[in-house]
This record gives C-alpha cells, sequence and structure tokens, in this order.
C-alpha cells in the first residue's frame, strides 16, 4: 500500500482512543472480561488498513473535487477506523469457520482463546471455549464497528446515506460468507459449467463489496456525493474489488507462508470452491478432476500433495486465465476514473490503491 499515506497513523490514533474509552466503560467487568477485551484489541494489531484507505480515499475524490477546501475531521477517522473494527470481525468468524489457526503470522483468535483457556488452568474443554469465546469476540466487533460509526455520524449532515451503505454492508458480506460456506458442499451438485460464476457471486458479495466499493462509496456518501460520483466509485471500486479477491485466491493457494502469515496451500486444505478452482475443473479430463476433488479439502494434505494439486492448477491453464481476469478487472476499474467528477489528486491515489491492492504478495 502506498506509504506516504496518513491513514495507518489517523487510525491507530482513533482506534487507541476508542479503545481506551471501552476499557473504561467496562472497568467493573472483572479480570475475565478484561481479558475478553484485551483479546478483542488484540484482533485490531497490524492489517493492511486497506478498508481505511479506499474510505478516505472516496471521500477525498468527492469533498476535494473542484476545489473545494474541505478538512479531514475527527468524524472522517473514526468512520474509517469503524470499517478496520468491522474487517476484524469478518476475520475472527471466517478463522472460525475455516478452521484457522493462524491470522497475521499469530495464532487466529479462537486459537489465542483456546491456549488462554489451558494456560490458567481451567477445566473443560479448552478447544471447545475457544470457538464459542471467538464466536462472542466477532460479535463484539461488530458491535464495537457499529457504535464508533453512530459517534462518527452524530450530527454529520449525510448520516442517512452512510448508515444505508453500511448496513447493506454488513448484509452482503455476512450473505457472501455464507454462500462462500454453502459452495463448498453445493458444488457437488451443480453443473460444473456454473461453478466459476457461483464462485465469482461469493467473491462479490464476500469481499468485492465490503473490502473496497463500499467503503469508496462510505467515503464518498459522508463527503457528499452526487448520484454520479457515487456512480463513478462503484463502477471502479467493483472490478477492483473482484481483482483483489482473485489475487487472494492465488495467494491462497501459491502465496509464501513467510509473507502471507498463513500456511501454503491453506484453501486447498480448506476445500474453497474459488474461480482459480473452477476454471481447473473445466480443463481437466474426468479422473484428474475427481482426484481434484477427492484431495480438495482434506484438512490433512501433505506439502508433496499441494506441490502436486499446484501443479495441476497451473498445467490447466487456470492460473494464466486468473492473471488475465485480474488484469481486465483493473483496466476496467481505471476506465471508470476516466471523465468522472472527481478530484484529481484522489483519482491518483485510487489507482495507486487500485495497483496495490491487485498486485502483491500478501
Amino acid at each position: 500500500m502506498p506509504s506516504s499515506s496518513p491513514v495507518p497513523d489517523a487510525v491507530a490514533t482513533h482506534l487507541a482512543r476508542f479503545l481506551a474509552r471501552m476499557r473504561e466503560e467496562a472497568s467493573d467487568y472483572g479480570p475475565d472480561a478484561a481479558a475478553f477485551l484485551d483479546a478483542a484489541a488484540g484482533t485490531l494489531d497490524g492489517g493492511k488498513r486497506l478498508r481505511a484507505r479506499f474510505c478516505h480515499a472516496g471521500w477525498r475524490a468527492v469533498a476535494k473535487f473542484d476545489d473545494r477546501d474541505a478538512a479531514e475531521t475527527d468524524a472522517l477517522w473514526d468512520m474509517c477506523t469503524a470499517l478496520e473494527i468491522f474487517q476484524s470481525a469478518a476475520l475472527v468468524h471466517d478463522d472460525l469457520i475455516d478452521n484457522s489457526d493462524t491470522r497475521r503470522g499469530r495464532a487466529a483468535a479462537h486459537r489465542a482463546l483456546e491456549t488462554s483457556h489451558r494456560a490458567a488452568g481451567w477445566s473443560g474443554d479448552a478447544e471447545q471455549f475457544g470457538r464459542a469465546s471467538a464466536i462472542l469476540l466477532g460479535d463484539l466487533l461488530v458491535a464495537w464497528s457499529d457504535d464508533l460509526l453512530e459517534y462518527a455520524l452524530e450530527g454529520q449532515p449525510h448520516a442517512r446515506a452512510v448508515r444505508a451503505e453500511y448496513a447493506r454492508m454488513r448484509r452482503d458480506v455476512t450473505t457472501g460468507q455464507f454462500l462462500d460456506i454453502a459452495e463448498e458442499s453445493a458444488w457437488s451438485v451443480n453443473d460444473g459449467s456454473l461453478h466459476a460464476e457461483r464462485a465469482l457471486r461469493v467473491a462479490s458479495l464476500k469481499s468485492a463489496r465490503y473490502s473496497i466499493e463500499q467503503p469508496l462509496v462510505l467515503g464518498g456518501a459522508f463527503g457528499g456525493a452526487h448520484e454520479d460520483q457515487v456512480a463513478a466509485l462503484r463502477r471502479f471500486g467493483h472490478p477492483i474489488g473482484l481483482a483483489f479477491q482473485l489475487r487472494d485466491d492465488v495467494l491462497g493457494v501459491f502465496g509464501d507462508a513467510s509473507v502471507t502469515g498463513k500456511p501454503a496451500g491453506d484453501d486447498l486444505r480448506e476445500g474453497k470452491r474459488t474461480v482459480l478452482i473452477a476454471l481447473t475443473r473445466q480443463a481437466l479430463d474426468a479422473s484428474a478432476r475427481n482426484l481434484l476433488d477427492e484431495m480438495l479439502g482434506d484438512p490433512a494434505l501433505t506439502s508433496p500433495q499441494v506441490s502436486s494439486l499446484q501443479a495441476t492448477i497451473t498445467a490447466s491453464g487456470a492460473l494464466d486465465q486468473v492473471e488475465a481476469m485480474i488484469a481486465d478487472y483493473a483496466l476496467e476499474a481505471d476506465r471508470a476514473l476516466s471523465g468522472a467528477r472527481l478530484d484529481n489528486a484522489a483519482v491518483g491515489e485510487l489507482r495507486d490503491l487500485a495497483r496495490a491492492a491487485t498486485v502483491r504478495a500478501s
């Protein structure tokens, strides 16, 4: 991500302020609750601050248009920070659903909570405790996100438009997460020719909209965007979001664990039915396709087996197809900015962010 952005520092400042307030409000809840809040706060460390960056860029594209002298306010930064908290909630639940052990090179939230149970010498099933606690941890983060958003919107002239988009974002990503889970089972009863289309629908709802398109629109709405400006931000944001998710799919199979913070081939062990897998299946003969289906979703896949699947995907031409799709989506997004009534400097920032979101190793 572009290094000169003020977003990471601003988010860190506003996040620290918010967490201090949450801890103060829960100060009489006892030590176990304090540890729970610390666990929630821990999930907010690190990350690319992608959603906050796109939200800020969307605001700037509208608020600075036509030489307007709009100022960055605490309310704007609180809204950007609320998006990062919502992202953490989604990751906690995502790791739980996927049975992922790590996130950003550290223990996933449910694993960390499981470890804390054992370290405290508590009775009962530590693994079950970790999973149950992570559900509640994700719920707490969603509540925190809503709380901070509402705090940011107090007295703001365009609060209604922001709330409507934020609510749509929450519904979309929750439905997309369900469809992602469903596809791991439903693929077997659906025509193989439809798998890529179904996987793209999941990518749109689960990632493309809430990772890029909706943060952009939220920033624009906060800045008082007109209908044509919102449309331009959507035309840019959605294809970049799809390209972002397709890059994630590639990294989930071919990524370097030391860079991604997750084991190589994790998506193969989890049985993710991505566009990459759908295109691979289309290119294979029946025997090879059956072998792929048998191996995909096996949590005990060895490194040699992962390497074999990687070779199959590459040889099928699916990897090249997905790379071409990423390039096409990026071009479509770039064209959407041409002639749009958006601030010129912000448009340059959006192009930089698009490159960083789609050409990356983690």
